[in-house]
């Protein structure tokens, strides 16, 4: 309950400070639909009108597309302004004041800060998620939206993880921005099912940097074609990579030189 409250006052700050500023609120989340709108154009001609690519028609697809706009609001929104500050903090010493702090440094990290006008991307991915199954003409099942939640909070748990693993090799190596801005990259190729890659790049996609996980699963547990071992392998995964990710920042705290060292 405490680290809910935190929780809580970290998003009220957060929102404080983006409503001080309204209409850049405004701005900036006109911008991200925009983003999202401009996204979907190799999406529109890579599967409208054509037969299936991968399996996976226009809408089947579309509902892919819903899931990474959404998941890419919780990454801009919630993961990236906090950890990318982690960064600068171990490069100038600073991090000093948040270990001093009476409470668990990689939660306090995580929640420094927070996009709030990114909500508009989560809002757009429902909506994507929405015109998909209006227009294959039916609802998903009950069970279907049931274990779709369970997947999409496995998918945040691997996203959330891979990103701690990153910020916590900043604590051996002094610029680690180019590899968050190559995440960052080979995170747009989860707008596509994973089924449409082949070869070796479906493999680095499932098991090395398991986009699939994070946007096709998803997809396919909320239009019914989901294998419940592969959902229960994946819900695993996710709780084996959060675990190593936690050991490896523990760890990596230990390498830290502080300001006053």
């Amino acid at each position: 309950m405490r680290y809910l409250s935190l929780l809580g006052l970290q998003l009220r700050k957060s929102a404080t400070l983006a409503m001080q500023y309204r209409w850049d609120f405004v701005v900036s989340g006109v911008l991200a639909l925009l983003w999202t709108v401009a996204g979907l154009v190799p999406f529109h001609v890579a599967f409208h009108g054509r037969p299936p690519v991968g399996g996976w028609t226009y809408e089947t697809a579309l509902v892919v597309v819903g899931f990474f706009t959404l998941l890419r609001g919780v990454l801009d929104g919630a993961v990236n302004p906090s950890l990318l500050t982690v960064v600068q903090q171990i490069r100038e010493g600073t991090l000093d004041f948040v270990l001093l702090k009476p409470a668990d440094a990689q939660f306090l990290v995580s929640t420094t800060k927070f996009e709030v006008f990114r909500v508009f991307d989560a809002i757009a991915g429902l909506a994507l998620v929405t015109v998909a199954f209006v227009r294959l003409g039916r609802v998903p099942s009950p069970a279907g939206v049931l274990t779709a939640l369970a997947m999409l909070a496995a998918a945040t748990v691997v996203l959330y993880s891979i990103w701690i693993l990153v910020i916590a090799a900043a604590f051996w190596v002094v610029r680690v921005d180019n590899l968050a801005y190559l995440f960052d990259s080979l995170f747009d190729f989860a707008r596509w099912p994973v089924s449409v890659f082949k070869g070796v790049w479906k493999i680095v996609f499932t098991f090395v940097i398991p986009l699939g996980v994070m946007t096709t699963y998803p997809a396919e547990a909320l239009l019914g074609a989901l294998a419940g071992q592969t959902a229960v392998a994946s819900i695993f995964g996710a709780a084996l990579l959060a675990v190593m990710a936690r050991a490896v920042w523990i760890r990596a705290i230990g390498h830290y030189t502080s300001a006053s060292s």
